[in-house]
């Protein structure tokens, strides 16, 4: 397991390279350009400007999340070709300074969505909260308000001009259905893998966050025969799946253990945090221990420790605690304690295979 946590650049984070640098076991970033809108080419001298950047505090750049789909592909427009030309270049400017993996997500209109950005914990912290009732009679518009009026910092995914094209967006995907989706996503694999395998680099789609329909919109990647579907479509370890056990988690009837182990060596890159679930389908986020939400983390950790894990991992979410300002959900303070109790997982677990190998060992002299 690589351990790596997100970052959103100089201007747009709280928290520094030199602070990450100094979590255990922590050895790059996620990063993105965020203020390249989607389907516009990545420009190499912006790609290698953070590279540089991050090299000087000793942190790869490996992992990108995320190279943003255009509408237009998820739509199945004909502009689509250039968007997918696009994205293509953008592949290919990130291998040049060794990116390995791109988190992307073909989810329509929003990448994720949340009704509080501060909910109250038992214990005075704050965390994302999702209410069903709330955003069944919430208007889009004022959800995009909402989220971004809480936070000087933007939110990826719900950025402010997000707004001027809402009210088109809704109209076009009004009549796109769920095999409509799976078809414009093999369009635009069959397109992108071949230029990902070229270039060295393995795509991981991220789930459905929340994992279920939102708005009436068309969703396909929130459970276990969603991602052996997207799977057989590109028999290539370059077609994978960044398996978030947030988004997955805040679905019950998801076995996110099994998908684990029966998605093994198609997994480069996975999200672990912790969200508890209530009986009518709200759902918070937690701090990573697991006997503090709903998703067993440890036996997550146990499943990629026996698997024999050697992608990408980040502590994901946090909450807020201890008084930091920080961008919603992505703090200093939680996620650096929630790398610090994954570690603790896989060293524990790393003891335990150890001890039993030694056993086994001396039982055969």
């Amino acid at each position: 397991m690589r351990m790596v946590f997100r970052w959103f650049g100089e201007n747009n984070d709280t928290v520094t390279l030199d602070q990450i640098k100094q979590i255990p076991g922590t050895e790059g970033i996620v990063w993105a350009l965020h203020d390249v809108p989607a389907g516009e080419v990545w420009p190499l001298d912006k790609i290698t400007e953070v590279h540089d950047l991050a090299k000087k505090y000793g942190l790869h750049t490996e992992v990108v999340e995320s190279v943003n789909v255009h509408e237009d592909i998820k739509l199945g427009l004909p502009t689509r070709d250039q968007y997918i030309k696009n994205y293509i270049e953008t592949i290919e400017n990130l291998a040049k300074i060794g990116v390995k993996v791109i988190c992307y997500n073909f989810m329509p209109v929003f990448d994720w969505a949340r009704t509080d950005l501060f909910k109250e914990l038992e214990d005075g912290s704050t965390a994302l909260f999702f209410e069903q009732d709330k955003i069944h009679g919430v208007d889009p518009f004022d959800l995009v308000k909402l989220i971004n009026q809480n936070s000087d910092l933007t939110m990826p995914g719900w950025e402010p001009e997000r707004l001027a094209h809402l009210t088109s967006l809704f109209e076009a995907y009004k009549n796109v259905t769920e095999e409509d989706l799976w078809d414009n996503l093999k369009y635009f694999l069959d397109a992108i893998i071949p230029a990902a395998e070229k270039n060295g680099i393995l795509m991981a789609v991220h789930p459905d966050d929340p994992p279920f329909p939102i708005f009436g919109l068309p969703r396909i990647l929130n459970d276990q025969p969603g991602f052996r579907r997207l799977l057989s479509l590109h028999d290539s370890p370059a077609n994978g799946i960044t398996l978030c056990t947030g988004s997955l988690g805040a679905k019950p009837s998801n076995d996110i253990i099994s998908m684990i182990h029966e998605f093994r060596g198609r997994i480069p890159f996975t999200h672990i945090r912790n969200v508890r679930v209530m009986d009518n389908g709200d759902f918070i986020e937690t701090s990573h221990k697991t006997s503090d939400g709903t998703v067993d983390i440890t036996g997550v950790v146990e499943a990629y420790h026996d698997t024999d894990f050697t992608g990408y991992c980040r502590p994901d979410h946090g909450r807020h605690i201890w008084g930091e300002q920080c961008r919603p959900g992505y703090g200093l303070y939680d996620r650096a304690l929630g790398i610090m109790y994954l570690w603790g997982l896989w060293d524990a677990f790393s003891s335990q295979k150890k001890s039993s190998a030694g056993a086994a060992s001396g039982e055969g002299k």
